[in-house]
């Protein structure tokens, strides 16, 4: 505790990391998770803004969705690029794969969504709570909400 009463960083982290931990697991699957709340908690306490956030967890909550979408932006260039190359070295594969499985299914979801998602389901939060800790309107989570129960609809349909 620093000597004005507030939380340092220390305890702030402590406090927080085990639910930032759940929620990027959602977002980019439990073998990335604790890396990607290491570098969304060192990038928001390093920002100069740090000092004058009121809400600290909320910030956090929106610092990991922001380096999770960073992330899976890179990992998919990263990925394309092994595609092509493996593309060129291997000829087609002749087993279809039909089996969808969790993982696969919540990825076709943007980050939001499955924010969106992660925080109803898994939380039990409502709208209002889960529009503050993410910063957006309650009516872009319910949006969001509705348009990946959709997408999930159509892919375990599909």
């Amino acid at each position: 505790m620093s000597t004005d009463g507030t939380p340092d960083d220390v305890d702030t982290y402590r406090q927080h990391a085990p639910e930032l931990t759940r929620y990027a697991t959602v977002l980019v699957g439990p073998d990335d998770a604790a890396d990607i709340v290491a570098d969304a908690v060192l990038s928001a306490m390093r920002s100069p803004a740090w000092r004058h956030v009121e809400h600290r967890r909320a910030y956090l909550y929106r610092a990991v969705l922001h380096t999770s979408a960073s992330f899976q932006r890179s990992t998919a260039r990263r990925r394309r690029r092994e595609d092509l190359v493996a593309a060129r070295a291997t000829p087609e594969p002749t087993i279809d794969e039909t089996s969808i499985d969790a993982r696969r299914t919540l990825a076709v979801l943007s980050p939001q969504q499955r924010a969106v998602v992660f925080l109803t389901y898994w939380q039990d939060q409502p709208p209002d709570q889960i529009a503050e800790l993410l910063d957006i309107s309650e009516g872009t989570v319910r949006k969001q909400l509705a348009r990946a129960r959709e997408t999930l609809r159509r892919t375990l349909d599909g």
